[in-house]
């Protein structure tokens, strides 16, 4: 990696006033809470989002556990597990955090402690739109120190096998997430790509909306496995022979905008807003995961915080 620059834009603890066009850090202005279970333990569990101070980042708090039981949003402490992003601190976990992640990402919120009492967040319908309705029900609101920004300056890619994800600088300093979903051996499901630049109002409209999805042969298998027995084909989007199973589509290509979803939700373990040209094929959670470390590691922040 050699040659290859990155920049970390953190003015969190600067007392110059904000330049002009400069994004302030933000919060809930009141608490919001979503109900539902977990889409693998099949528990009930709820969900507060609680606003947080200035430069506090994103905390979950296993209220189950005490209160001393915080794992903040960090990419060290992520736990590798198949399908799911889930984050482990001195034996407390919280399990499939992509999608409150990324509603909180894609409402710009810099700061929140999110309350759960069981480890899994609920699935809801396989989307972030709950999360998403409930926080904008409770207000954001604007704090007095600018968001802590990382901008891609040069390119980078990660891949495996014949999976990848790479980013590159974005002139315009937005971010710009492409997914390219690739079943090449499925018909129903084939290729699709999707495509934003995300802001707030981007991002609840086109992918914010849009759910978990697998095939049904997937489905029986976690089923077989005790898993995900509360779980129905009107919870996600189920794919069989001749299509989407007891459901329908709220985009053609729902699934890949699904997949750039997840992909904002993972790079939020930079604990940064980022800002650049992201373009996944075939990625999942580690990969995605892979990139927000290596974003962090080639901007020289590392993984300062401690345990």
């Amino acid at each position: 990696m050699r040659g290859r620059r990155w920049l970390i834009l953190d003015f969190s603890h600067s007392e110059r006033a904000p330049m002009p066009g400069m994004h302030m850090q933000q919060t809930l202005a009141a608490p919001a809470v979503v109900h539902g279970f977990g889409y693998y333990s099949g528990l009930d569990v709820r969900v507060e989002f609680r606003p947080a101070a200035v430069d506090a980042g994103i905390t979950f708090v296993r209220t189950d556990l005490g209160p001393s039981a915080r794992i903040p949003v960090r990419s060290d402490l992520r736990v590798d597990v198949p399908r799911r992003t889930n984050l482990r601190l001195r034996g407390a976990e919280v399990a499939m955090v992509e999608h409150v992640l990324a509603a909180l990402a894609g409402l710009h919120i810099d700061n929140c402690e999110v309350h759960v009492d069981q480890a899994e967040m609920p699935g809801c319908d396989g989307s972030a739109l709950a999360f998403v309705e409930a926080i904008q029900a409770a207000g954001i609101k604007s704090q007095d120190a600018p968001a802590r920004t990382l901008a891609v300056t040069r390119a980078v890619r990660i891949e495996h096998g014949n999976c990848w994800i790479e980013a590159a600088p974005d002139p315009s300093g937005a971010l710009r997430i492409e997914y390219r979903l690739d079943y090449q051996h499925d018909a129903v499901l084939g290729r699709q790509t999707a495509s934003t630049v995300v802001t707030p109002d981007s991002f609840s409209r086109e992918l914010a909306p849009c759910r978990t999805f697998l095939l049904a042969s997937e489905a029986d298998q976690l089923r077989a496995a005790g898993l995900g027995q509360r779980v129905t084909s009107r919870d996600v989007l189920v794919f069989g022979e001749q299509g989407v199973i007891d459901n329908e589509l709220r985009f053609a290509n729902e699934c890949a905008r699904h997949k750039a979803l997840d992909v904002l939700g993972d790079l939020a373990l930079t604990g940064c807003r980022v800002s650049g040209h992201i373009v996944a094929y075939r990625s999942g959670h580690r990969l995605n995961a892979a990139l927000a470390v290596r974003l962090l590691q080639q901007a020289g922040a590392g993984v300062a915080l401690s345990a």
